[in-house]
């Protein structure tokens, strides 16, 4: 799969299929969005590294740009999730009482949001289907836009900045851009592990 996604870092297209991937892996969490993110700054580490014996593409992506797209793709996506929780009818509450974890969230958030404990969106956006828990709890709480999007823009920034970072420079200090590539994307699973970890932990209560 990493070398599909690497033939498509030397096409501008690589900045659409980007966006689209960090929007509707709110709604299917399985895409992979991270890895195109960190493939694309791997491609954009190797094309620009002094001494590269490989030529270099004559089009690879801008690291800011790409920084950019994904930030804004990931608060878009949020967006849409937390306004369909927010209009949606009798089926989709149904489907988020059956579900633990979205009804755990939405207990959560409530509170967390209300009080500017909003870290929670931040930590939730590594974890593996946090952010679609956390935007679709946010708005089924009816929680005001100001209290979600700043949060979510924050998030955004924070997950971008990560995947971007992971795949520039894993790929300058290895050297190969499959072996940076590869240490990257094992590395930003490692820190969804630790989200979800810390996104389940109970919520200490005082006395």
């Amino acid at each position: 799969m990493l070398e599909t996604v690497g033939s498509l870092t030397t096409s501008p297209w690589i900045y659409a299929l980007v966006a689209l991937s960090v929007v509707l892996d709110v709604f299917v969490p399985v895409l992979p969005s991270g890895v195109l993110v960190i493939t694309a700054a791997a491609a954009a580490a190797a094309a620009g590294a002094a001494g590269s014996p490989e030529p270099v593409p004559d089009q690879v992506p801008d690291i800011l740009a790409l920084l950019v797209i994904a930030t804004t793709a990931s608060v878009l996506g949020d967006f849409a999730a937390y306004r369909l929780a927010r209009r949606g009818g009798a089926r989709l509450d149904r489907a988020i009482a059956r579900s633990r974890r979205l009804t755990r969230a939405q207990e959560r958030l409530g509170s967390a949001l209300a009080r500017g404990g909003g870290t929670i969106v931040v930590i939730a956006r590594f974890a593996p289907a946090g952010r679609s828990v956390v935007s679709l709890g946010a708005g089924k709480t009816d929680r005001k836009v100001k209290e979600f999007l700043p949060w979510s823009a924050l998030a955004g920034m924070a997950w971008a900045g990560y995947s971007v970072a992971l795949g520039y420079f894993g790929t300058q200090w290895l050297g190969a851009t499959w072996l940076g590539t590869a240490v990257s994307v094992v590395a930003l699973f490692a820190a969804g592990g630790l989200a979800a970890y810390l996104v389940r932990r109970p919520t200490p209560t005082t006395a």
